[in-house]
């Protein structure tokens, strides 16, 4: 193995392990060798095969996505933009996302170019939330990036006749079946020649499972030292099915089970008991995910285009609630994101204060480092992957520098980030993604959405044209 050493980086967003908190260092150098980081700090005397100048440079720790479904969001750019089914809470999930899934020979595409477009914004760990799908290891370990494969499974599939009701198609031995595959699965990526391949246990959504599927996954996950991620208080439409079932909101039906704890993450958790738009007679959920210590995964853009969003951030953090964050929808921009995150946390706060920039770079870095129960990702400090990001602070939109992180997250976005390191190896370079063919996989997407569009009427309930259904911006000429 070779040492590397990034030699007097204008900046480095350090680990303090006695305070526990990200720290800038200026005039630094990280040293890593093989893939693991061997030292943060000033002044390396130690040997090393390769230099690195980090002049004109911040290295900071790469990004970690705890939530993202890259084997069918990329398809639906430009389709469900701004479309929700005003009879399901303008929810999109159960009338219009459904009819245009990707096809097989989408996928790998679809899978190419969300993880590239990850890359590109900093993201080096993944929670891949997909639908197994033949070679899925493989090209996820193409692309270089550390994933967390989390294979779904569940004992319904849902569906509606009319736009304005959800019915629900039970195979109970079906949801046992799947689960039992995600296992092998898991177990085969873990055992991946890669060696950054490992997994998480996700029943998909909490109205699609049964309680026995739910408590036998989490036995699962427990058994095996994973988390166990599902999405639940994610739709309006959800909550009143849980309460009209259980006589409990979603949160609290989970924590009747025994499900939440600290390696349990609730995919959105937007719809508490005390949310505007459910509010029920209780008043206990946040309390319940604090004291469980269960993480929540904040996405906010698929729902801001739906005109919906957590209420809000700074209130969860105050709770004691530990947050991560993901890219549920394209584009999968971390870096994006992060800025959604704040904007929509302060407006819905009506308080600049509602939350800090410290907090979100929390959440997209050690929140979701503690949320995949991993203590060696999310942070720079020796013995930890050398999983990294090198930053351009003389970009012009980097510029002035008093404070880099926020200019990152609040003006430069991607445009800033240089080179991406995974376990001690360069996977973009020049802001060029090196270990796979982003702009042919998109060219190759464009081409499918157009199958995906002429089969879409046949999928819907109402057999509706796209150009009805979805709304060009322009009337085409």
């Amino acid at each position: 193995m070779t040492t590397t050493v990034i030699r007097n980086a204008d900046l480095v967003v350090a680990w303090d392990a006695s305070a526990q908190q990200h720290i800038y260092l200026p005039d630094a150098d990280v040293a890593f060798t093989g893939g693991a980081i061997s030292f943060v700090g000033r002044g390396y005397t130690g040997e090393a095969e390769e230099e690195i100048s980090g002049s004109g440079l911040m290295v900071m720790p790469g990004l970690v996505n705890i939530h993202s479904h890259p084997s069918s969001e990329p398809m639906n750019k430009g389709l469900i933009d701004e479309i929700g089914s005003p009879g399901l809470y303008n929810s999109s999930l159960y009338e219009f996302m459904p009819i245009f899934r990707a096809d097989s020979e989408a996928v790998p595409s679809c899978v190419r170019v969300a993880l590239s477009e990850l890359l590109l914004s900093g993201v080096t760990t993944v929670a891949d939330l997909s639908m197994a799908h033949p070679g899925w290891m493989d090209l996820l370990a193409e692309s270089g990036m550390r994933v967390c494969i989390a294979p779904m499974f569940k004992s319904a599939k849902w569906f509606t006749k009319n736009g304005h009701v959800v019915e629900y198609e039970w195979d109970e031995a079906a949801g046992e079946k799947a689960m039992a595959e995600a296992l092998s699965l898991i177990e085969r990526a873990e055992q991946h020649e890669s060696g950054r391949l490992f997994g998480m246990v996700v029943p998909a959504q909490i109205d699609t499972c049964t309680d026995t599927l739910l408590k036998e996954s989490f036995q699962e996950a427990e058994k095996r030292g994973l988390s166990w991620q599902i999405h639940a208080a994610q739709s309006v439409v959800e909550f009143h099915e849980i309460t009209r079932r259980t006589g409990k909101t979603p949160i609290g039906w989970l924590d009747s089970m025994g499900l939440l704890s600290d390696r349990s993450i609730i995919g959105h958790g937007i719809f508490l008991d005390d949310h505007p738009s459910t509010k029920w007679w209780t008043d206990s959920d946040m309390g319940r995910l604090a004291e469980t210590g269960t993480t929540v995964a904040h996405c906010p853009t698929v729902f801001a285009r739906r005109g919906i969003t957590l209420k809000h951030f700074g209130r969860y953090k105050r709770a004691g609630v530990n947050m991560g964050l993901g890219t549920d929808t394209y584009p999968h921009n971390m870096l994006d994101e992060m800025r959604l995150v704040a904007y929509l946390a302060r407006t819905q706060a009506n308080d600049p204060r509602s939350m800090t920039t410290t907090e979100l770079f929390d959440a997209a870095t050690i929140g979701g480092a503690k949320a995949l129960g991993r203590e060696d990702i999310g942070r720079l400090a020796a013995g930890a992957r050398a999983d990294f990001v090198l930053v351009d602070v003389t970009h012009p939109m980097m510029r002035p520098g008093r404070d880099p992180v926020r200019s990152l997250v609040y003006a430069a976005g991607d445009r800033a980030v240089r080179d991406v390191y995974v376990d001690g190896n360069k996977v973009v370079a020049d802001g060029k993604v090196t270990t796979m063919d982003y702009h042919g996989a998109a060219a190759h997407l464009h081409e499918a959405q157009k199958r995906i569009v002429e089969k879409a009427p046949s999928q819907d309930w109402a057999h509706r044209p796209v150009e009805v259904s979805s709304p060009p911006t322009f009337r085409w000429s």
